[in-house]
């Protein structure tokens, strides 16, 4: 993961994003849904276990369901799941990934 700075150049002190690292995992997979994980955290900037635990809480949630196809899983995404914060309740995560996907996410694992 890049560097956070501030918006006008200078190194800042906290580092922090607009997005959780949950946001951060369930987009590396929409963007390629049979990643493999340790792949994946490389991308987000977490530990290989840090990834599997933020994918095992999505998939209790309902945001993804994950299928092994082989030895490796493929991931479906579950776009019509709602946000956690009240704040957000009403808005469905595929706004979201369409935001930062190039093609609409469907629900499929083509994306």
């Amino acid at each position: 993961m890049a560097d956070m700075a501030s918006t006008d150049g200078r190194e800042n002190a906290r580092n922090w994003t607009f997005l959780t690292n949950h946001a951060h995992v369930l987009l590396a997979i929409a963007r390629n849904p049979t990643a493999r994980l340790r792949d994946v955290a490389t991308e987000v900037g977490v530990t290989e276990r840090a990834a599997q635990a933020i994918v095992a809480d999505l998939e209790a949630g309902g945001y993804l369901h994950r299928t092994r196809v082989g030895r490796r899983n493929e991931y479906t995404l579950n776009p019509a799941g709602r946000f956690r914060h009240p704040a957000e309740a009403d808005h469905e995560v595929g706004d979201l990934l369409a935001l930062f996907t190039k093609e609409q996410v469907t629900g499929t694992a083509e994306g």
